[in-house]
């Protein structure tokens, strides 16, 4: 086993993962030995004659599968960011092991035994917070996968197990082949009227990757989005959008609606062993909003206050396409017709503003941006491996020198690699024998590349997506908890948010935008009257958006909140759904929810809302910015103290409200987004 390099020891600068050296056959020897050695620790807990303490049992099994899960984050992250055919077969081969192993542990009643003695006594133990909320969690995390069950029930849970382990990869498979397997190609330069010359740029690059003449357009966002907002070409529109819409819902080899359900009729049979009513009621247990009623009672009340405008607005953008001889309002023209009437409302487009947002600049500006509020100094380097030519890495340090983490960060789109954007980690942060072994963060994002004649310059989207990345970056980065469990992004579902939101504010911030906003061929600063256009048109259509982001929460409770067995024909379910937030005419060809992978391959089932809900808290946390100044140090360093640095060491709101001196309310967030009459 020594010629493995994952089960050696790193002798990397920092630790870091030694990508070069890592082969894919290392992975499930790799994966085998880690279980191994996670599973010495557990026997030697179990098989411990002293009484149960903190120490010997929970501190001890919180350390005890190091090995196993520094292996899991560098192949999982890999599995979304540069995966391969044969990647994902070893996912498939090794998903079943890792539940199995999971169920094992939680599962192992002397183990259990040991846990609920030291929990029953907790009132005598005099414990810090932190480890209060250790054993508390790691009771319920007993208690919530089994330990209570007959044993009829355990191997019952554990097959359900096995089996969503397999399913939600698959679902995540069939998604990616599908936004692959799509493309539009062009050889009539006709047909690419309306497009900004850099989109066109990307296309060609794109063809010519393929030996092909003409342009090819993807289902990538940054191929698709800048089409479906500028393609004069309606019919052509039309072809992408029903092409997006149905992934994974063909009836083909790629088809999800059989994996979906299969998913959330597992999920219903795990709740209901585990003697809960839904899948959103188990969920909803860890989670600040606590029980679908409370989910339930929030998307409804933003519906009543967001519905009226929306319906405005789509009557608005429906009268402006009129006037272009578009009859009935589609799908395929929303991005088209709402970027026109911004223009006309406030003489901005996107193509505007991209020239100002290089994203050399804007990740310095980020940077920046993180230096002011948290003394953060980030210096890029080239000594550590990377998994792919494309990654960039940083040093992170405060103002002294002193260590805090590294930090990846990885931008473009390609084959191997999903779409969206996200933060994730290749090593947590934890305090051990009286060292902080600091973190190693990554972001993944699928932004404009760079082409023969520009370089990478964003969207205003783009660039909110990466300070809301960044958000979560600095969540992780920041962490400073003795456990790993509890540190960094280790939190409420309906918390993670907030940091990466309220980030977000900042790109709208004169002040904020002056440091990094600057013509990438003069370097003039962007004009204050675009500034001020951006700031204007910020609320720009949000009745629309706010009622698109709580159909997707409500579907997703409509999923999980109920029993699923009457579900029959998904596509009826959705519209069904759908039927009090839709304002377009529905594509018989699409559906929502075959690639929903937020909820269906990703930790969002049941919490999609958590979107919204971190919204209330960002809205509400940035006003105190707001009232002290954007760069306030003493604000940030209470938000940094309070909520960033804390992970999940205590109950979300408390340390909401410690951070804020107050619990939060809706109301900044529906003045922000002008839904207060």
């Amino acid at each position: 086993m020594k010629s493995n390099p994952l089960l050696a020891e790193f002798k990397t600068p920092f630790s870091t993962a030694p990508f070069s050296k890592i082969k894919n056959e290392h992975f499930k020897p790799a994966f085998i030995e880690g279980i191994k050695l996670a599973k010495v620790t557990i026997d030697a807990i179990t098989n411990n004659n002293e009484t149960p303490t903190f120490e010997n049992t929970l501190a001890a099994l919180e350390f005890g599968g190091e090995k196993l899960d520094r292996i899991s984050s560098i192949f999982f992250n890999l599995n979304s960011a540069e995966t391969s055919e044969e990647i994902q077969k070893i996912a498939q081969e090794i998903s079943p092991i890792l539940s199995e192993f999971s169920n094992d542990v939680k599962l192992n009643e002397p183990l259990f035994k040991r846990v609920k003695q030291i929990y029953e006594d907790k009132y005598s133990l005099n414990l810090t917070t932190e480890q209060a909320t250790l054993l508390t969690n790691s009771y319920k995390s007993f208690v919530r996968n089994g330990a209570n069950l007959s044993e009829k029930d355990k191997t019952e849970l554990r097959k359900i197990d096995m089996e969503l382990s397999k399913l939600k990869l698959t679902f995540g498979e069939h998604v990616l082949a599908e936004t692959n397997d799509f493309e539009l190609h062009l050889t009539d330069e006709n047909d690419l009227k309306g497009l900004p010359e850099n989109t066109i740029e990307a296309a060609q690059l794109a063809a010519k990757e393929k030996n092909m003449e003409g342009y090819i357009f993807t289902l990538d966002y940054p191929s698709y989005i800048p089409f479906m907002t500028y393609a004069d070409n309606r019919n052509l529109r039309k072809k992408m959008a029903i092409a997006f819409g149905a992934k994974a819902f063909k009836n083909n080899e790629n088809d999800n609606q059989q994996t979906l359900l299969n998913i959330v009729q597992l999920r219903h049979k795990r709740a209901s062993l585990l003697g809960y009513k839904t899948h959103a009621h188990f969920v909803l247990e860890e989670r600040m909003a606590e029980n679908p009623k409370i989910v339930n009672d929030f998307l409804e009340d933003l519906l009543v206050k967001a519905k009226p405008a929306a319906e405005e607005e789509f009557k608005k953008l429906s009268d402006f396409a009129k006037k272009d001889g578009i009859k009935k309002l589609q799908k395929w023209d929303s991005a088209y017709y709402s970027e026109k009437l911004k223009k006309e409302l406030f003489d901005l487009e996107e193509e505007q503003l991209k020239p100002y947002f290089k994203l050399q600049n804007v990740i310095e500006g980020v940077f920046e941006v993180a230096n002011k509020l948290y003394d953060l100094v980030f210096e890029e380097i080239h000594t550590i491996d990377k998994y792919h030519e494309d990654v960039k890495t940083f040093k992170v340090t405060d103002p002294s020198g002193n260590f805090i983490a590294i930090l990846y960060a990885d931008f473009f789109p390609r084959k191997g690699k999903r779409d969206g954007a996200w933060m994730t980690s290749f090593k947590g942060q934890w305090i051990k024998g009286g060292e902080n072994s600091r973190p190693h963060i990554s972001i993944v994002c699928n932004f404009t590349k760079p082409t023969k004649t520009k370089p990478s310059l964003l969207t205003f989207n783009e660039v909110t997506t990466l300070f809301h990345e960044f958000g979560h970056a600095l969540h992780g980065m920041l962490a400073n908890t003795t456990y790993p469990s509890l540190s960094g992004t280790n939190v409420f579902w309906d918390f993670v948010e907030l940091p990466s939101q309220l980030l977000e504010n900042w790109c709208y911030e004169k002040e904020a935008l002056n440091l990094f906003a600057k013509h990438f061929e003069t370097n003039e600063p962007i004009p204050m009257e675009l500034i001020d256009k951006i700031k204007k048109s910020s609320n720009f259509l949000e009745g629309m958006q706010t009622l698109r982001q709580l159909s997707l929460g409500m579907l997703d409770m409509n999923y999980h909140a109920n029993d699923p067995s009457n579900i029959k024909n998904i596509k009826e379910f959705e519209t069904l759904s759908f039927k009090n937030t839709q304002l377009f005419p529905d594509i018989k060809e699409n559906c929502m929810s075959t690639s929903f992978s937020h909820i269906f391959q990703g930790g969002y089932s049941s919490g999609y809302y958590s979107y919204k809900w971190a919204e209330v808290l960002d809205a509400d946390a940035f006003a105190l910015f707001l009232e002290n100044g954007i760069f306030d140090k003493s604000t940030a360093q209470k938000f940094k103290e309070n909520v960033l640095s804390k992970g999940g060491t205590d109950k979300p709101m408390t340390l909401y409200v410690n951070f804020r001196g107050k619990k939060p309310n809706n109301r900044a967030l529906l003045k922000r987004a002008g839904l207060l009459k």
